[in-house]
């Protein structure tokens, strides 16, 4: 019984069984959007019920074969073609004696695990490289928020696969010097996900770094990453919402720009809300489009949320939204909390509201409380 259970404990890597049902179902969902953006739904129209579900049962079919290797579709064709019809080859001496009889299936099932294992290679093989490339892209990304005077910040982001597309920030415009002691805060989303948006995220975060070190305001800085974002943009498919901030201390005075970013939510000290929408177009779609600056004053209790679009756009197993309102009201509930505690409130709320529902974006949030 001992070994059973090590057994079991090793392959279940200790979880529950309603754990494992339920990472069961999330794999499932994603493996159906995977393969359901090949099938053509239009096709499927005026068929009956019966000619509907072979037509998608085909789509599918092929959505899935041709994802392997040209290889491993002939290796998986044979290895179907043994076990479901099962051809049976018999052998017979001279006098018509049976010798005796060959069963594919099993060397069917034998070829399907031979495919198995060379998918799985091919598996650890990519996610060994995708978590190199995730500890680099973290090496990009404060471990935690710097001392500023007059605020306190806290920090998260959760990515959707391995790597991410988002990218946050704190730090100062010219370190070193005192004659500006001005901070930039940074949160920005590159269109797409997985390698190729984490790609783009590192020629932002290069470029922003190398901007903001040259003497110029903040619209010159947004309007230089526009057309550093423009040469790489793929004619503007893969364009980057970014929200930026320079906080000066001493006036408390936070003059940004949003460009084509999800507007961040302020709010003040007595309750009310504002948002912060003053900018322009996302970076990376027109290379002289112009940026408009806003300003507003950090009084003493006062909260600034910065968030991607994974955040509110999540959804839970009703396809609903967990939305705006809901971080506003979180805000309301705990605006007496440390931010670190605030926005592992978040986090969990979130957490709450999408139960089993599988993550399809970045998920960043910074929380800014004026002391």
């Amino acid at each position: 019984m001992g070994r059973l259970e090590r057994f079991w404990q090793r392959v279940s890597d200790g979880l529950e069984l309603n754990q494992l049902w339920s990472q069961f179902q999330a794999d499932a969902r994603a493996s159906y959007r995977l393969y359901s953006r090949d099938v053509d739904s239009a096709g499927q129209e005026g068929l009956t019920r019966g000619k509907r579900f072979w037509y998608v049962a085909k789509q599918f079919f092929w959505a899935i074969l041709e994802k392997l290797s040209p290889a491993r579709r002939v290796l998986l064709l044979a290895a179907l073609v043994m076990i479901i019809f099962n051809p049976e080859l018999t052998w017979h001496n001279n006098e018509g004696t049976h010798i005796f009889s060959l069963d594919l299936r099993l060397y069917g099932g034998l070829l399907i695990f031979v495919l198995l294992v060379l998918e799985v290679a091919d598996r650890v093989v990519m996610k060994r490289d995708l978590q190199i490339a995730r500890e680099i892209q973290m090496w990009l990304l404060p471990v935690r928020p710097p001392q500023i005077p007059g605020v306190e910040i806290a920090f998260a982001t959760r990515p959707a696969n391995t790597v991410a597309g988002d990218y946050y920030d704190v730090f100062p415009r010219h370190p070193g010097d005192p004659a500006d002691a001005s901070v930039l805060m940074v949160v920005a989303d590159v269109a797409g996900k997985s390698i190729p948006a984490a790609l783009l995220m590192a020629t932002f975060q290069a470029s922003l770094k190398t901007l903001s070190s040259t003497p110029s305001n903040l619209r010159q800085l947004v309007e230089g990453m526009n057309q550093y974002s423009c040469s790489n943009s793929q004619d503007g498919l893969r364009f980057t919402t970014a929200f930026l901030g320079e906080y000066d201390p001493t006036s408390r005075k936070l003059t940004y720009i949003n460009a084509g970013h999800n507007q961040p939510i302020l709010r003040r000290a007595s309750g009310a809300v504002e948002r912060l929408g003053a900018g322009g177009l996302p970076l990376g779609i027109r290379k002289e489009a112009p940026y408009e600056s806003g300003a507003v004053t950090l009084e003493c209790g006062d909260w600034l949320a910065i968030f991607t679009d994974g955040l509110v756009e999540a959804i839970n197993h009703r396809e609903e939204e967990y939305g705006e309102a809901r971080v506003v009201s979180v805000l309301q509930s705990g605006a007496a909390l440390p931010p670190d505690k605030l926005l592992s409130r978040v986090m969990v709320d979130l957490d709450f509201f999408v139960g089993s529902t599988p993550q399809h974006d970045d998920v960043t949030c910074m929380l800014v409380r004026a002391v």
